[in-house]
């Protein structure tokens, strides 16, 4: 027999099956079974799901809404492009924009309270992703995405665009604070 040439027998599939073979498309069989179960019961029971909420929105109204919350909360700014750092109470809708390379503001949360974290994009789509937490989150415009988050550990976080979006790409992150 070769690869090359044709199969002498050309009905290979009535040929009966040799122990070891059904004994490793029963293992595949079995896995594949207990794997898809597993899916539904990680959905369920797992810890790494996202309750997030998405509404249609308007990039204008969006703009609005966080250029109030960031007026309304300001402490500071930071960076030279004098970023403003906002510290919203807890309990707050705290609203952030992905644009063209950059995220804003600069969030500053505490420690074991809870905050509604809006999100949208203004041009294309981003990749929120809050390390080294490992949470990730498709922005895409248009589109409000909500996520009830609760810090449970203090310092300084990175959140990073993990979605390509142009030439500036690399120069897409941020800081959230947790005090």
């Amino acid at each position: 027999m070769s690869a090359i040439l044709p199969p002498s027998e050309r009905l290979w599939w009535k040929h009966p099956l040799d122990r070891l073979e059904t004994t490793w498309i029963i293992i595949a069989f079995v896995w594949c079974m207990v794997m898809f179960f597993m899916m539904v019961f990680w959905h369920v029971y797992g810890k790494q799901n996202l309750a997030t909420e998405t509404y249609k929105t308007n990039p204008a109204k969006f703009m609005a809404q966080t250029q109030a919350f960031v007026d309304k909360w300001t402490v500071r700014t930071e960076t030279e492009q004098k970023i403003p750092v906002v510290a919203p109470p807890e309990g707050s809708d705290v609203y952030l924009i992905a644009r063209l390379w950059s995220w804003w503001p600069i969030l500053e949360l505490e420690k074991g309270k809870t905050y509604k974290l809006h999100l949208t994009a203004m041009d294309y789509n981003h990749g929120f992703s809050l390390q080294p937490v490992n949470m990730n989150i498709q922005v895409v415009p248009g589109y409000e995405h909500v996520i009830k988050i609760t810090p449970n550990e203090s310092g300084t976080f990175s959140i990073v665009c993990n979605e390509y979006c142009g030439i500036g790409h690399h120069e897409m992150v941020s800081r959230l604070y947790v005090k």
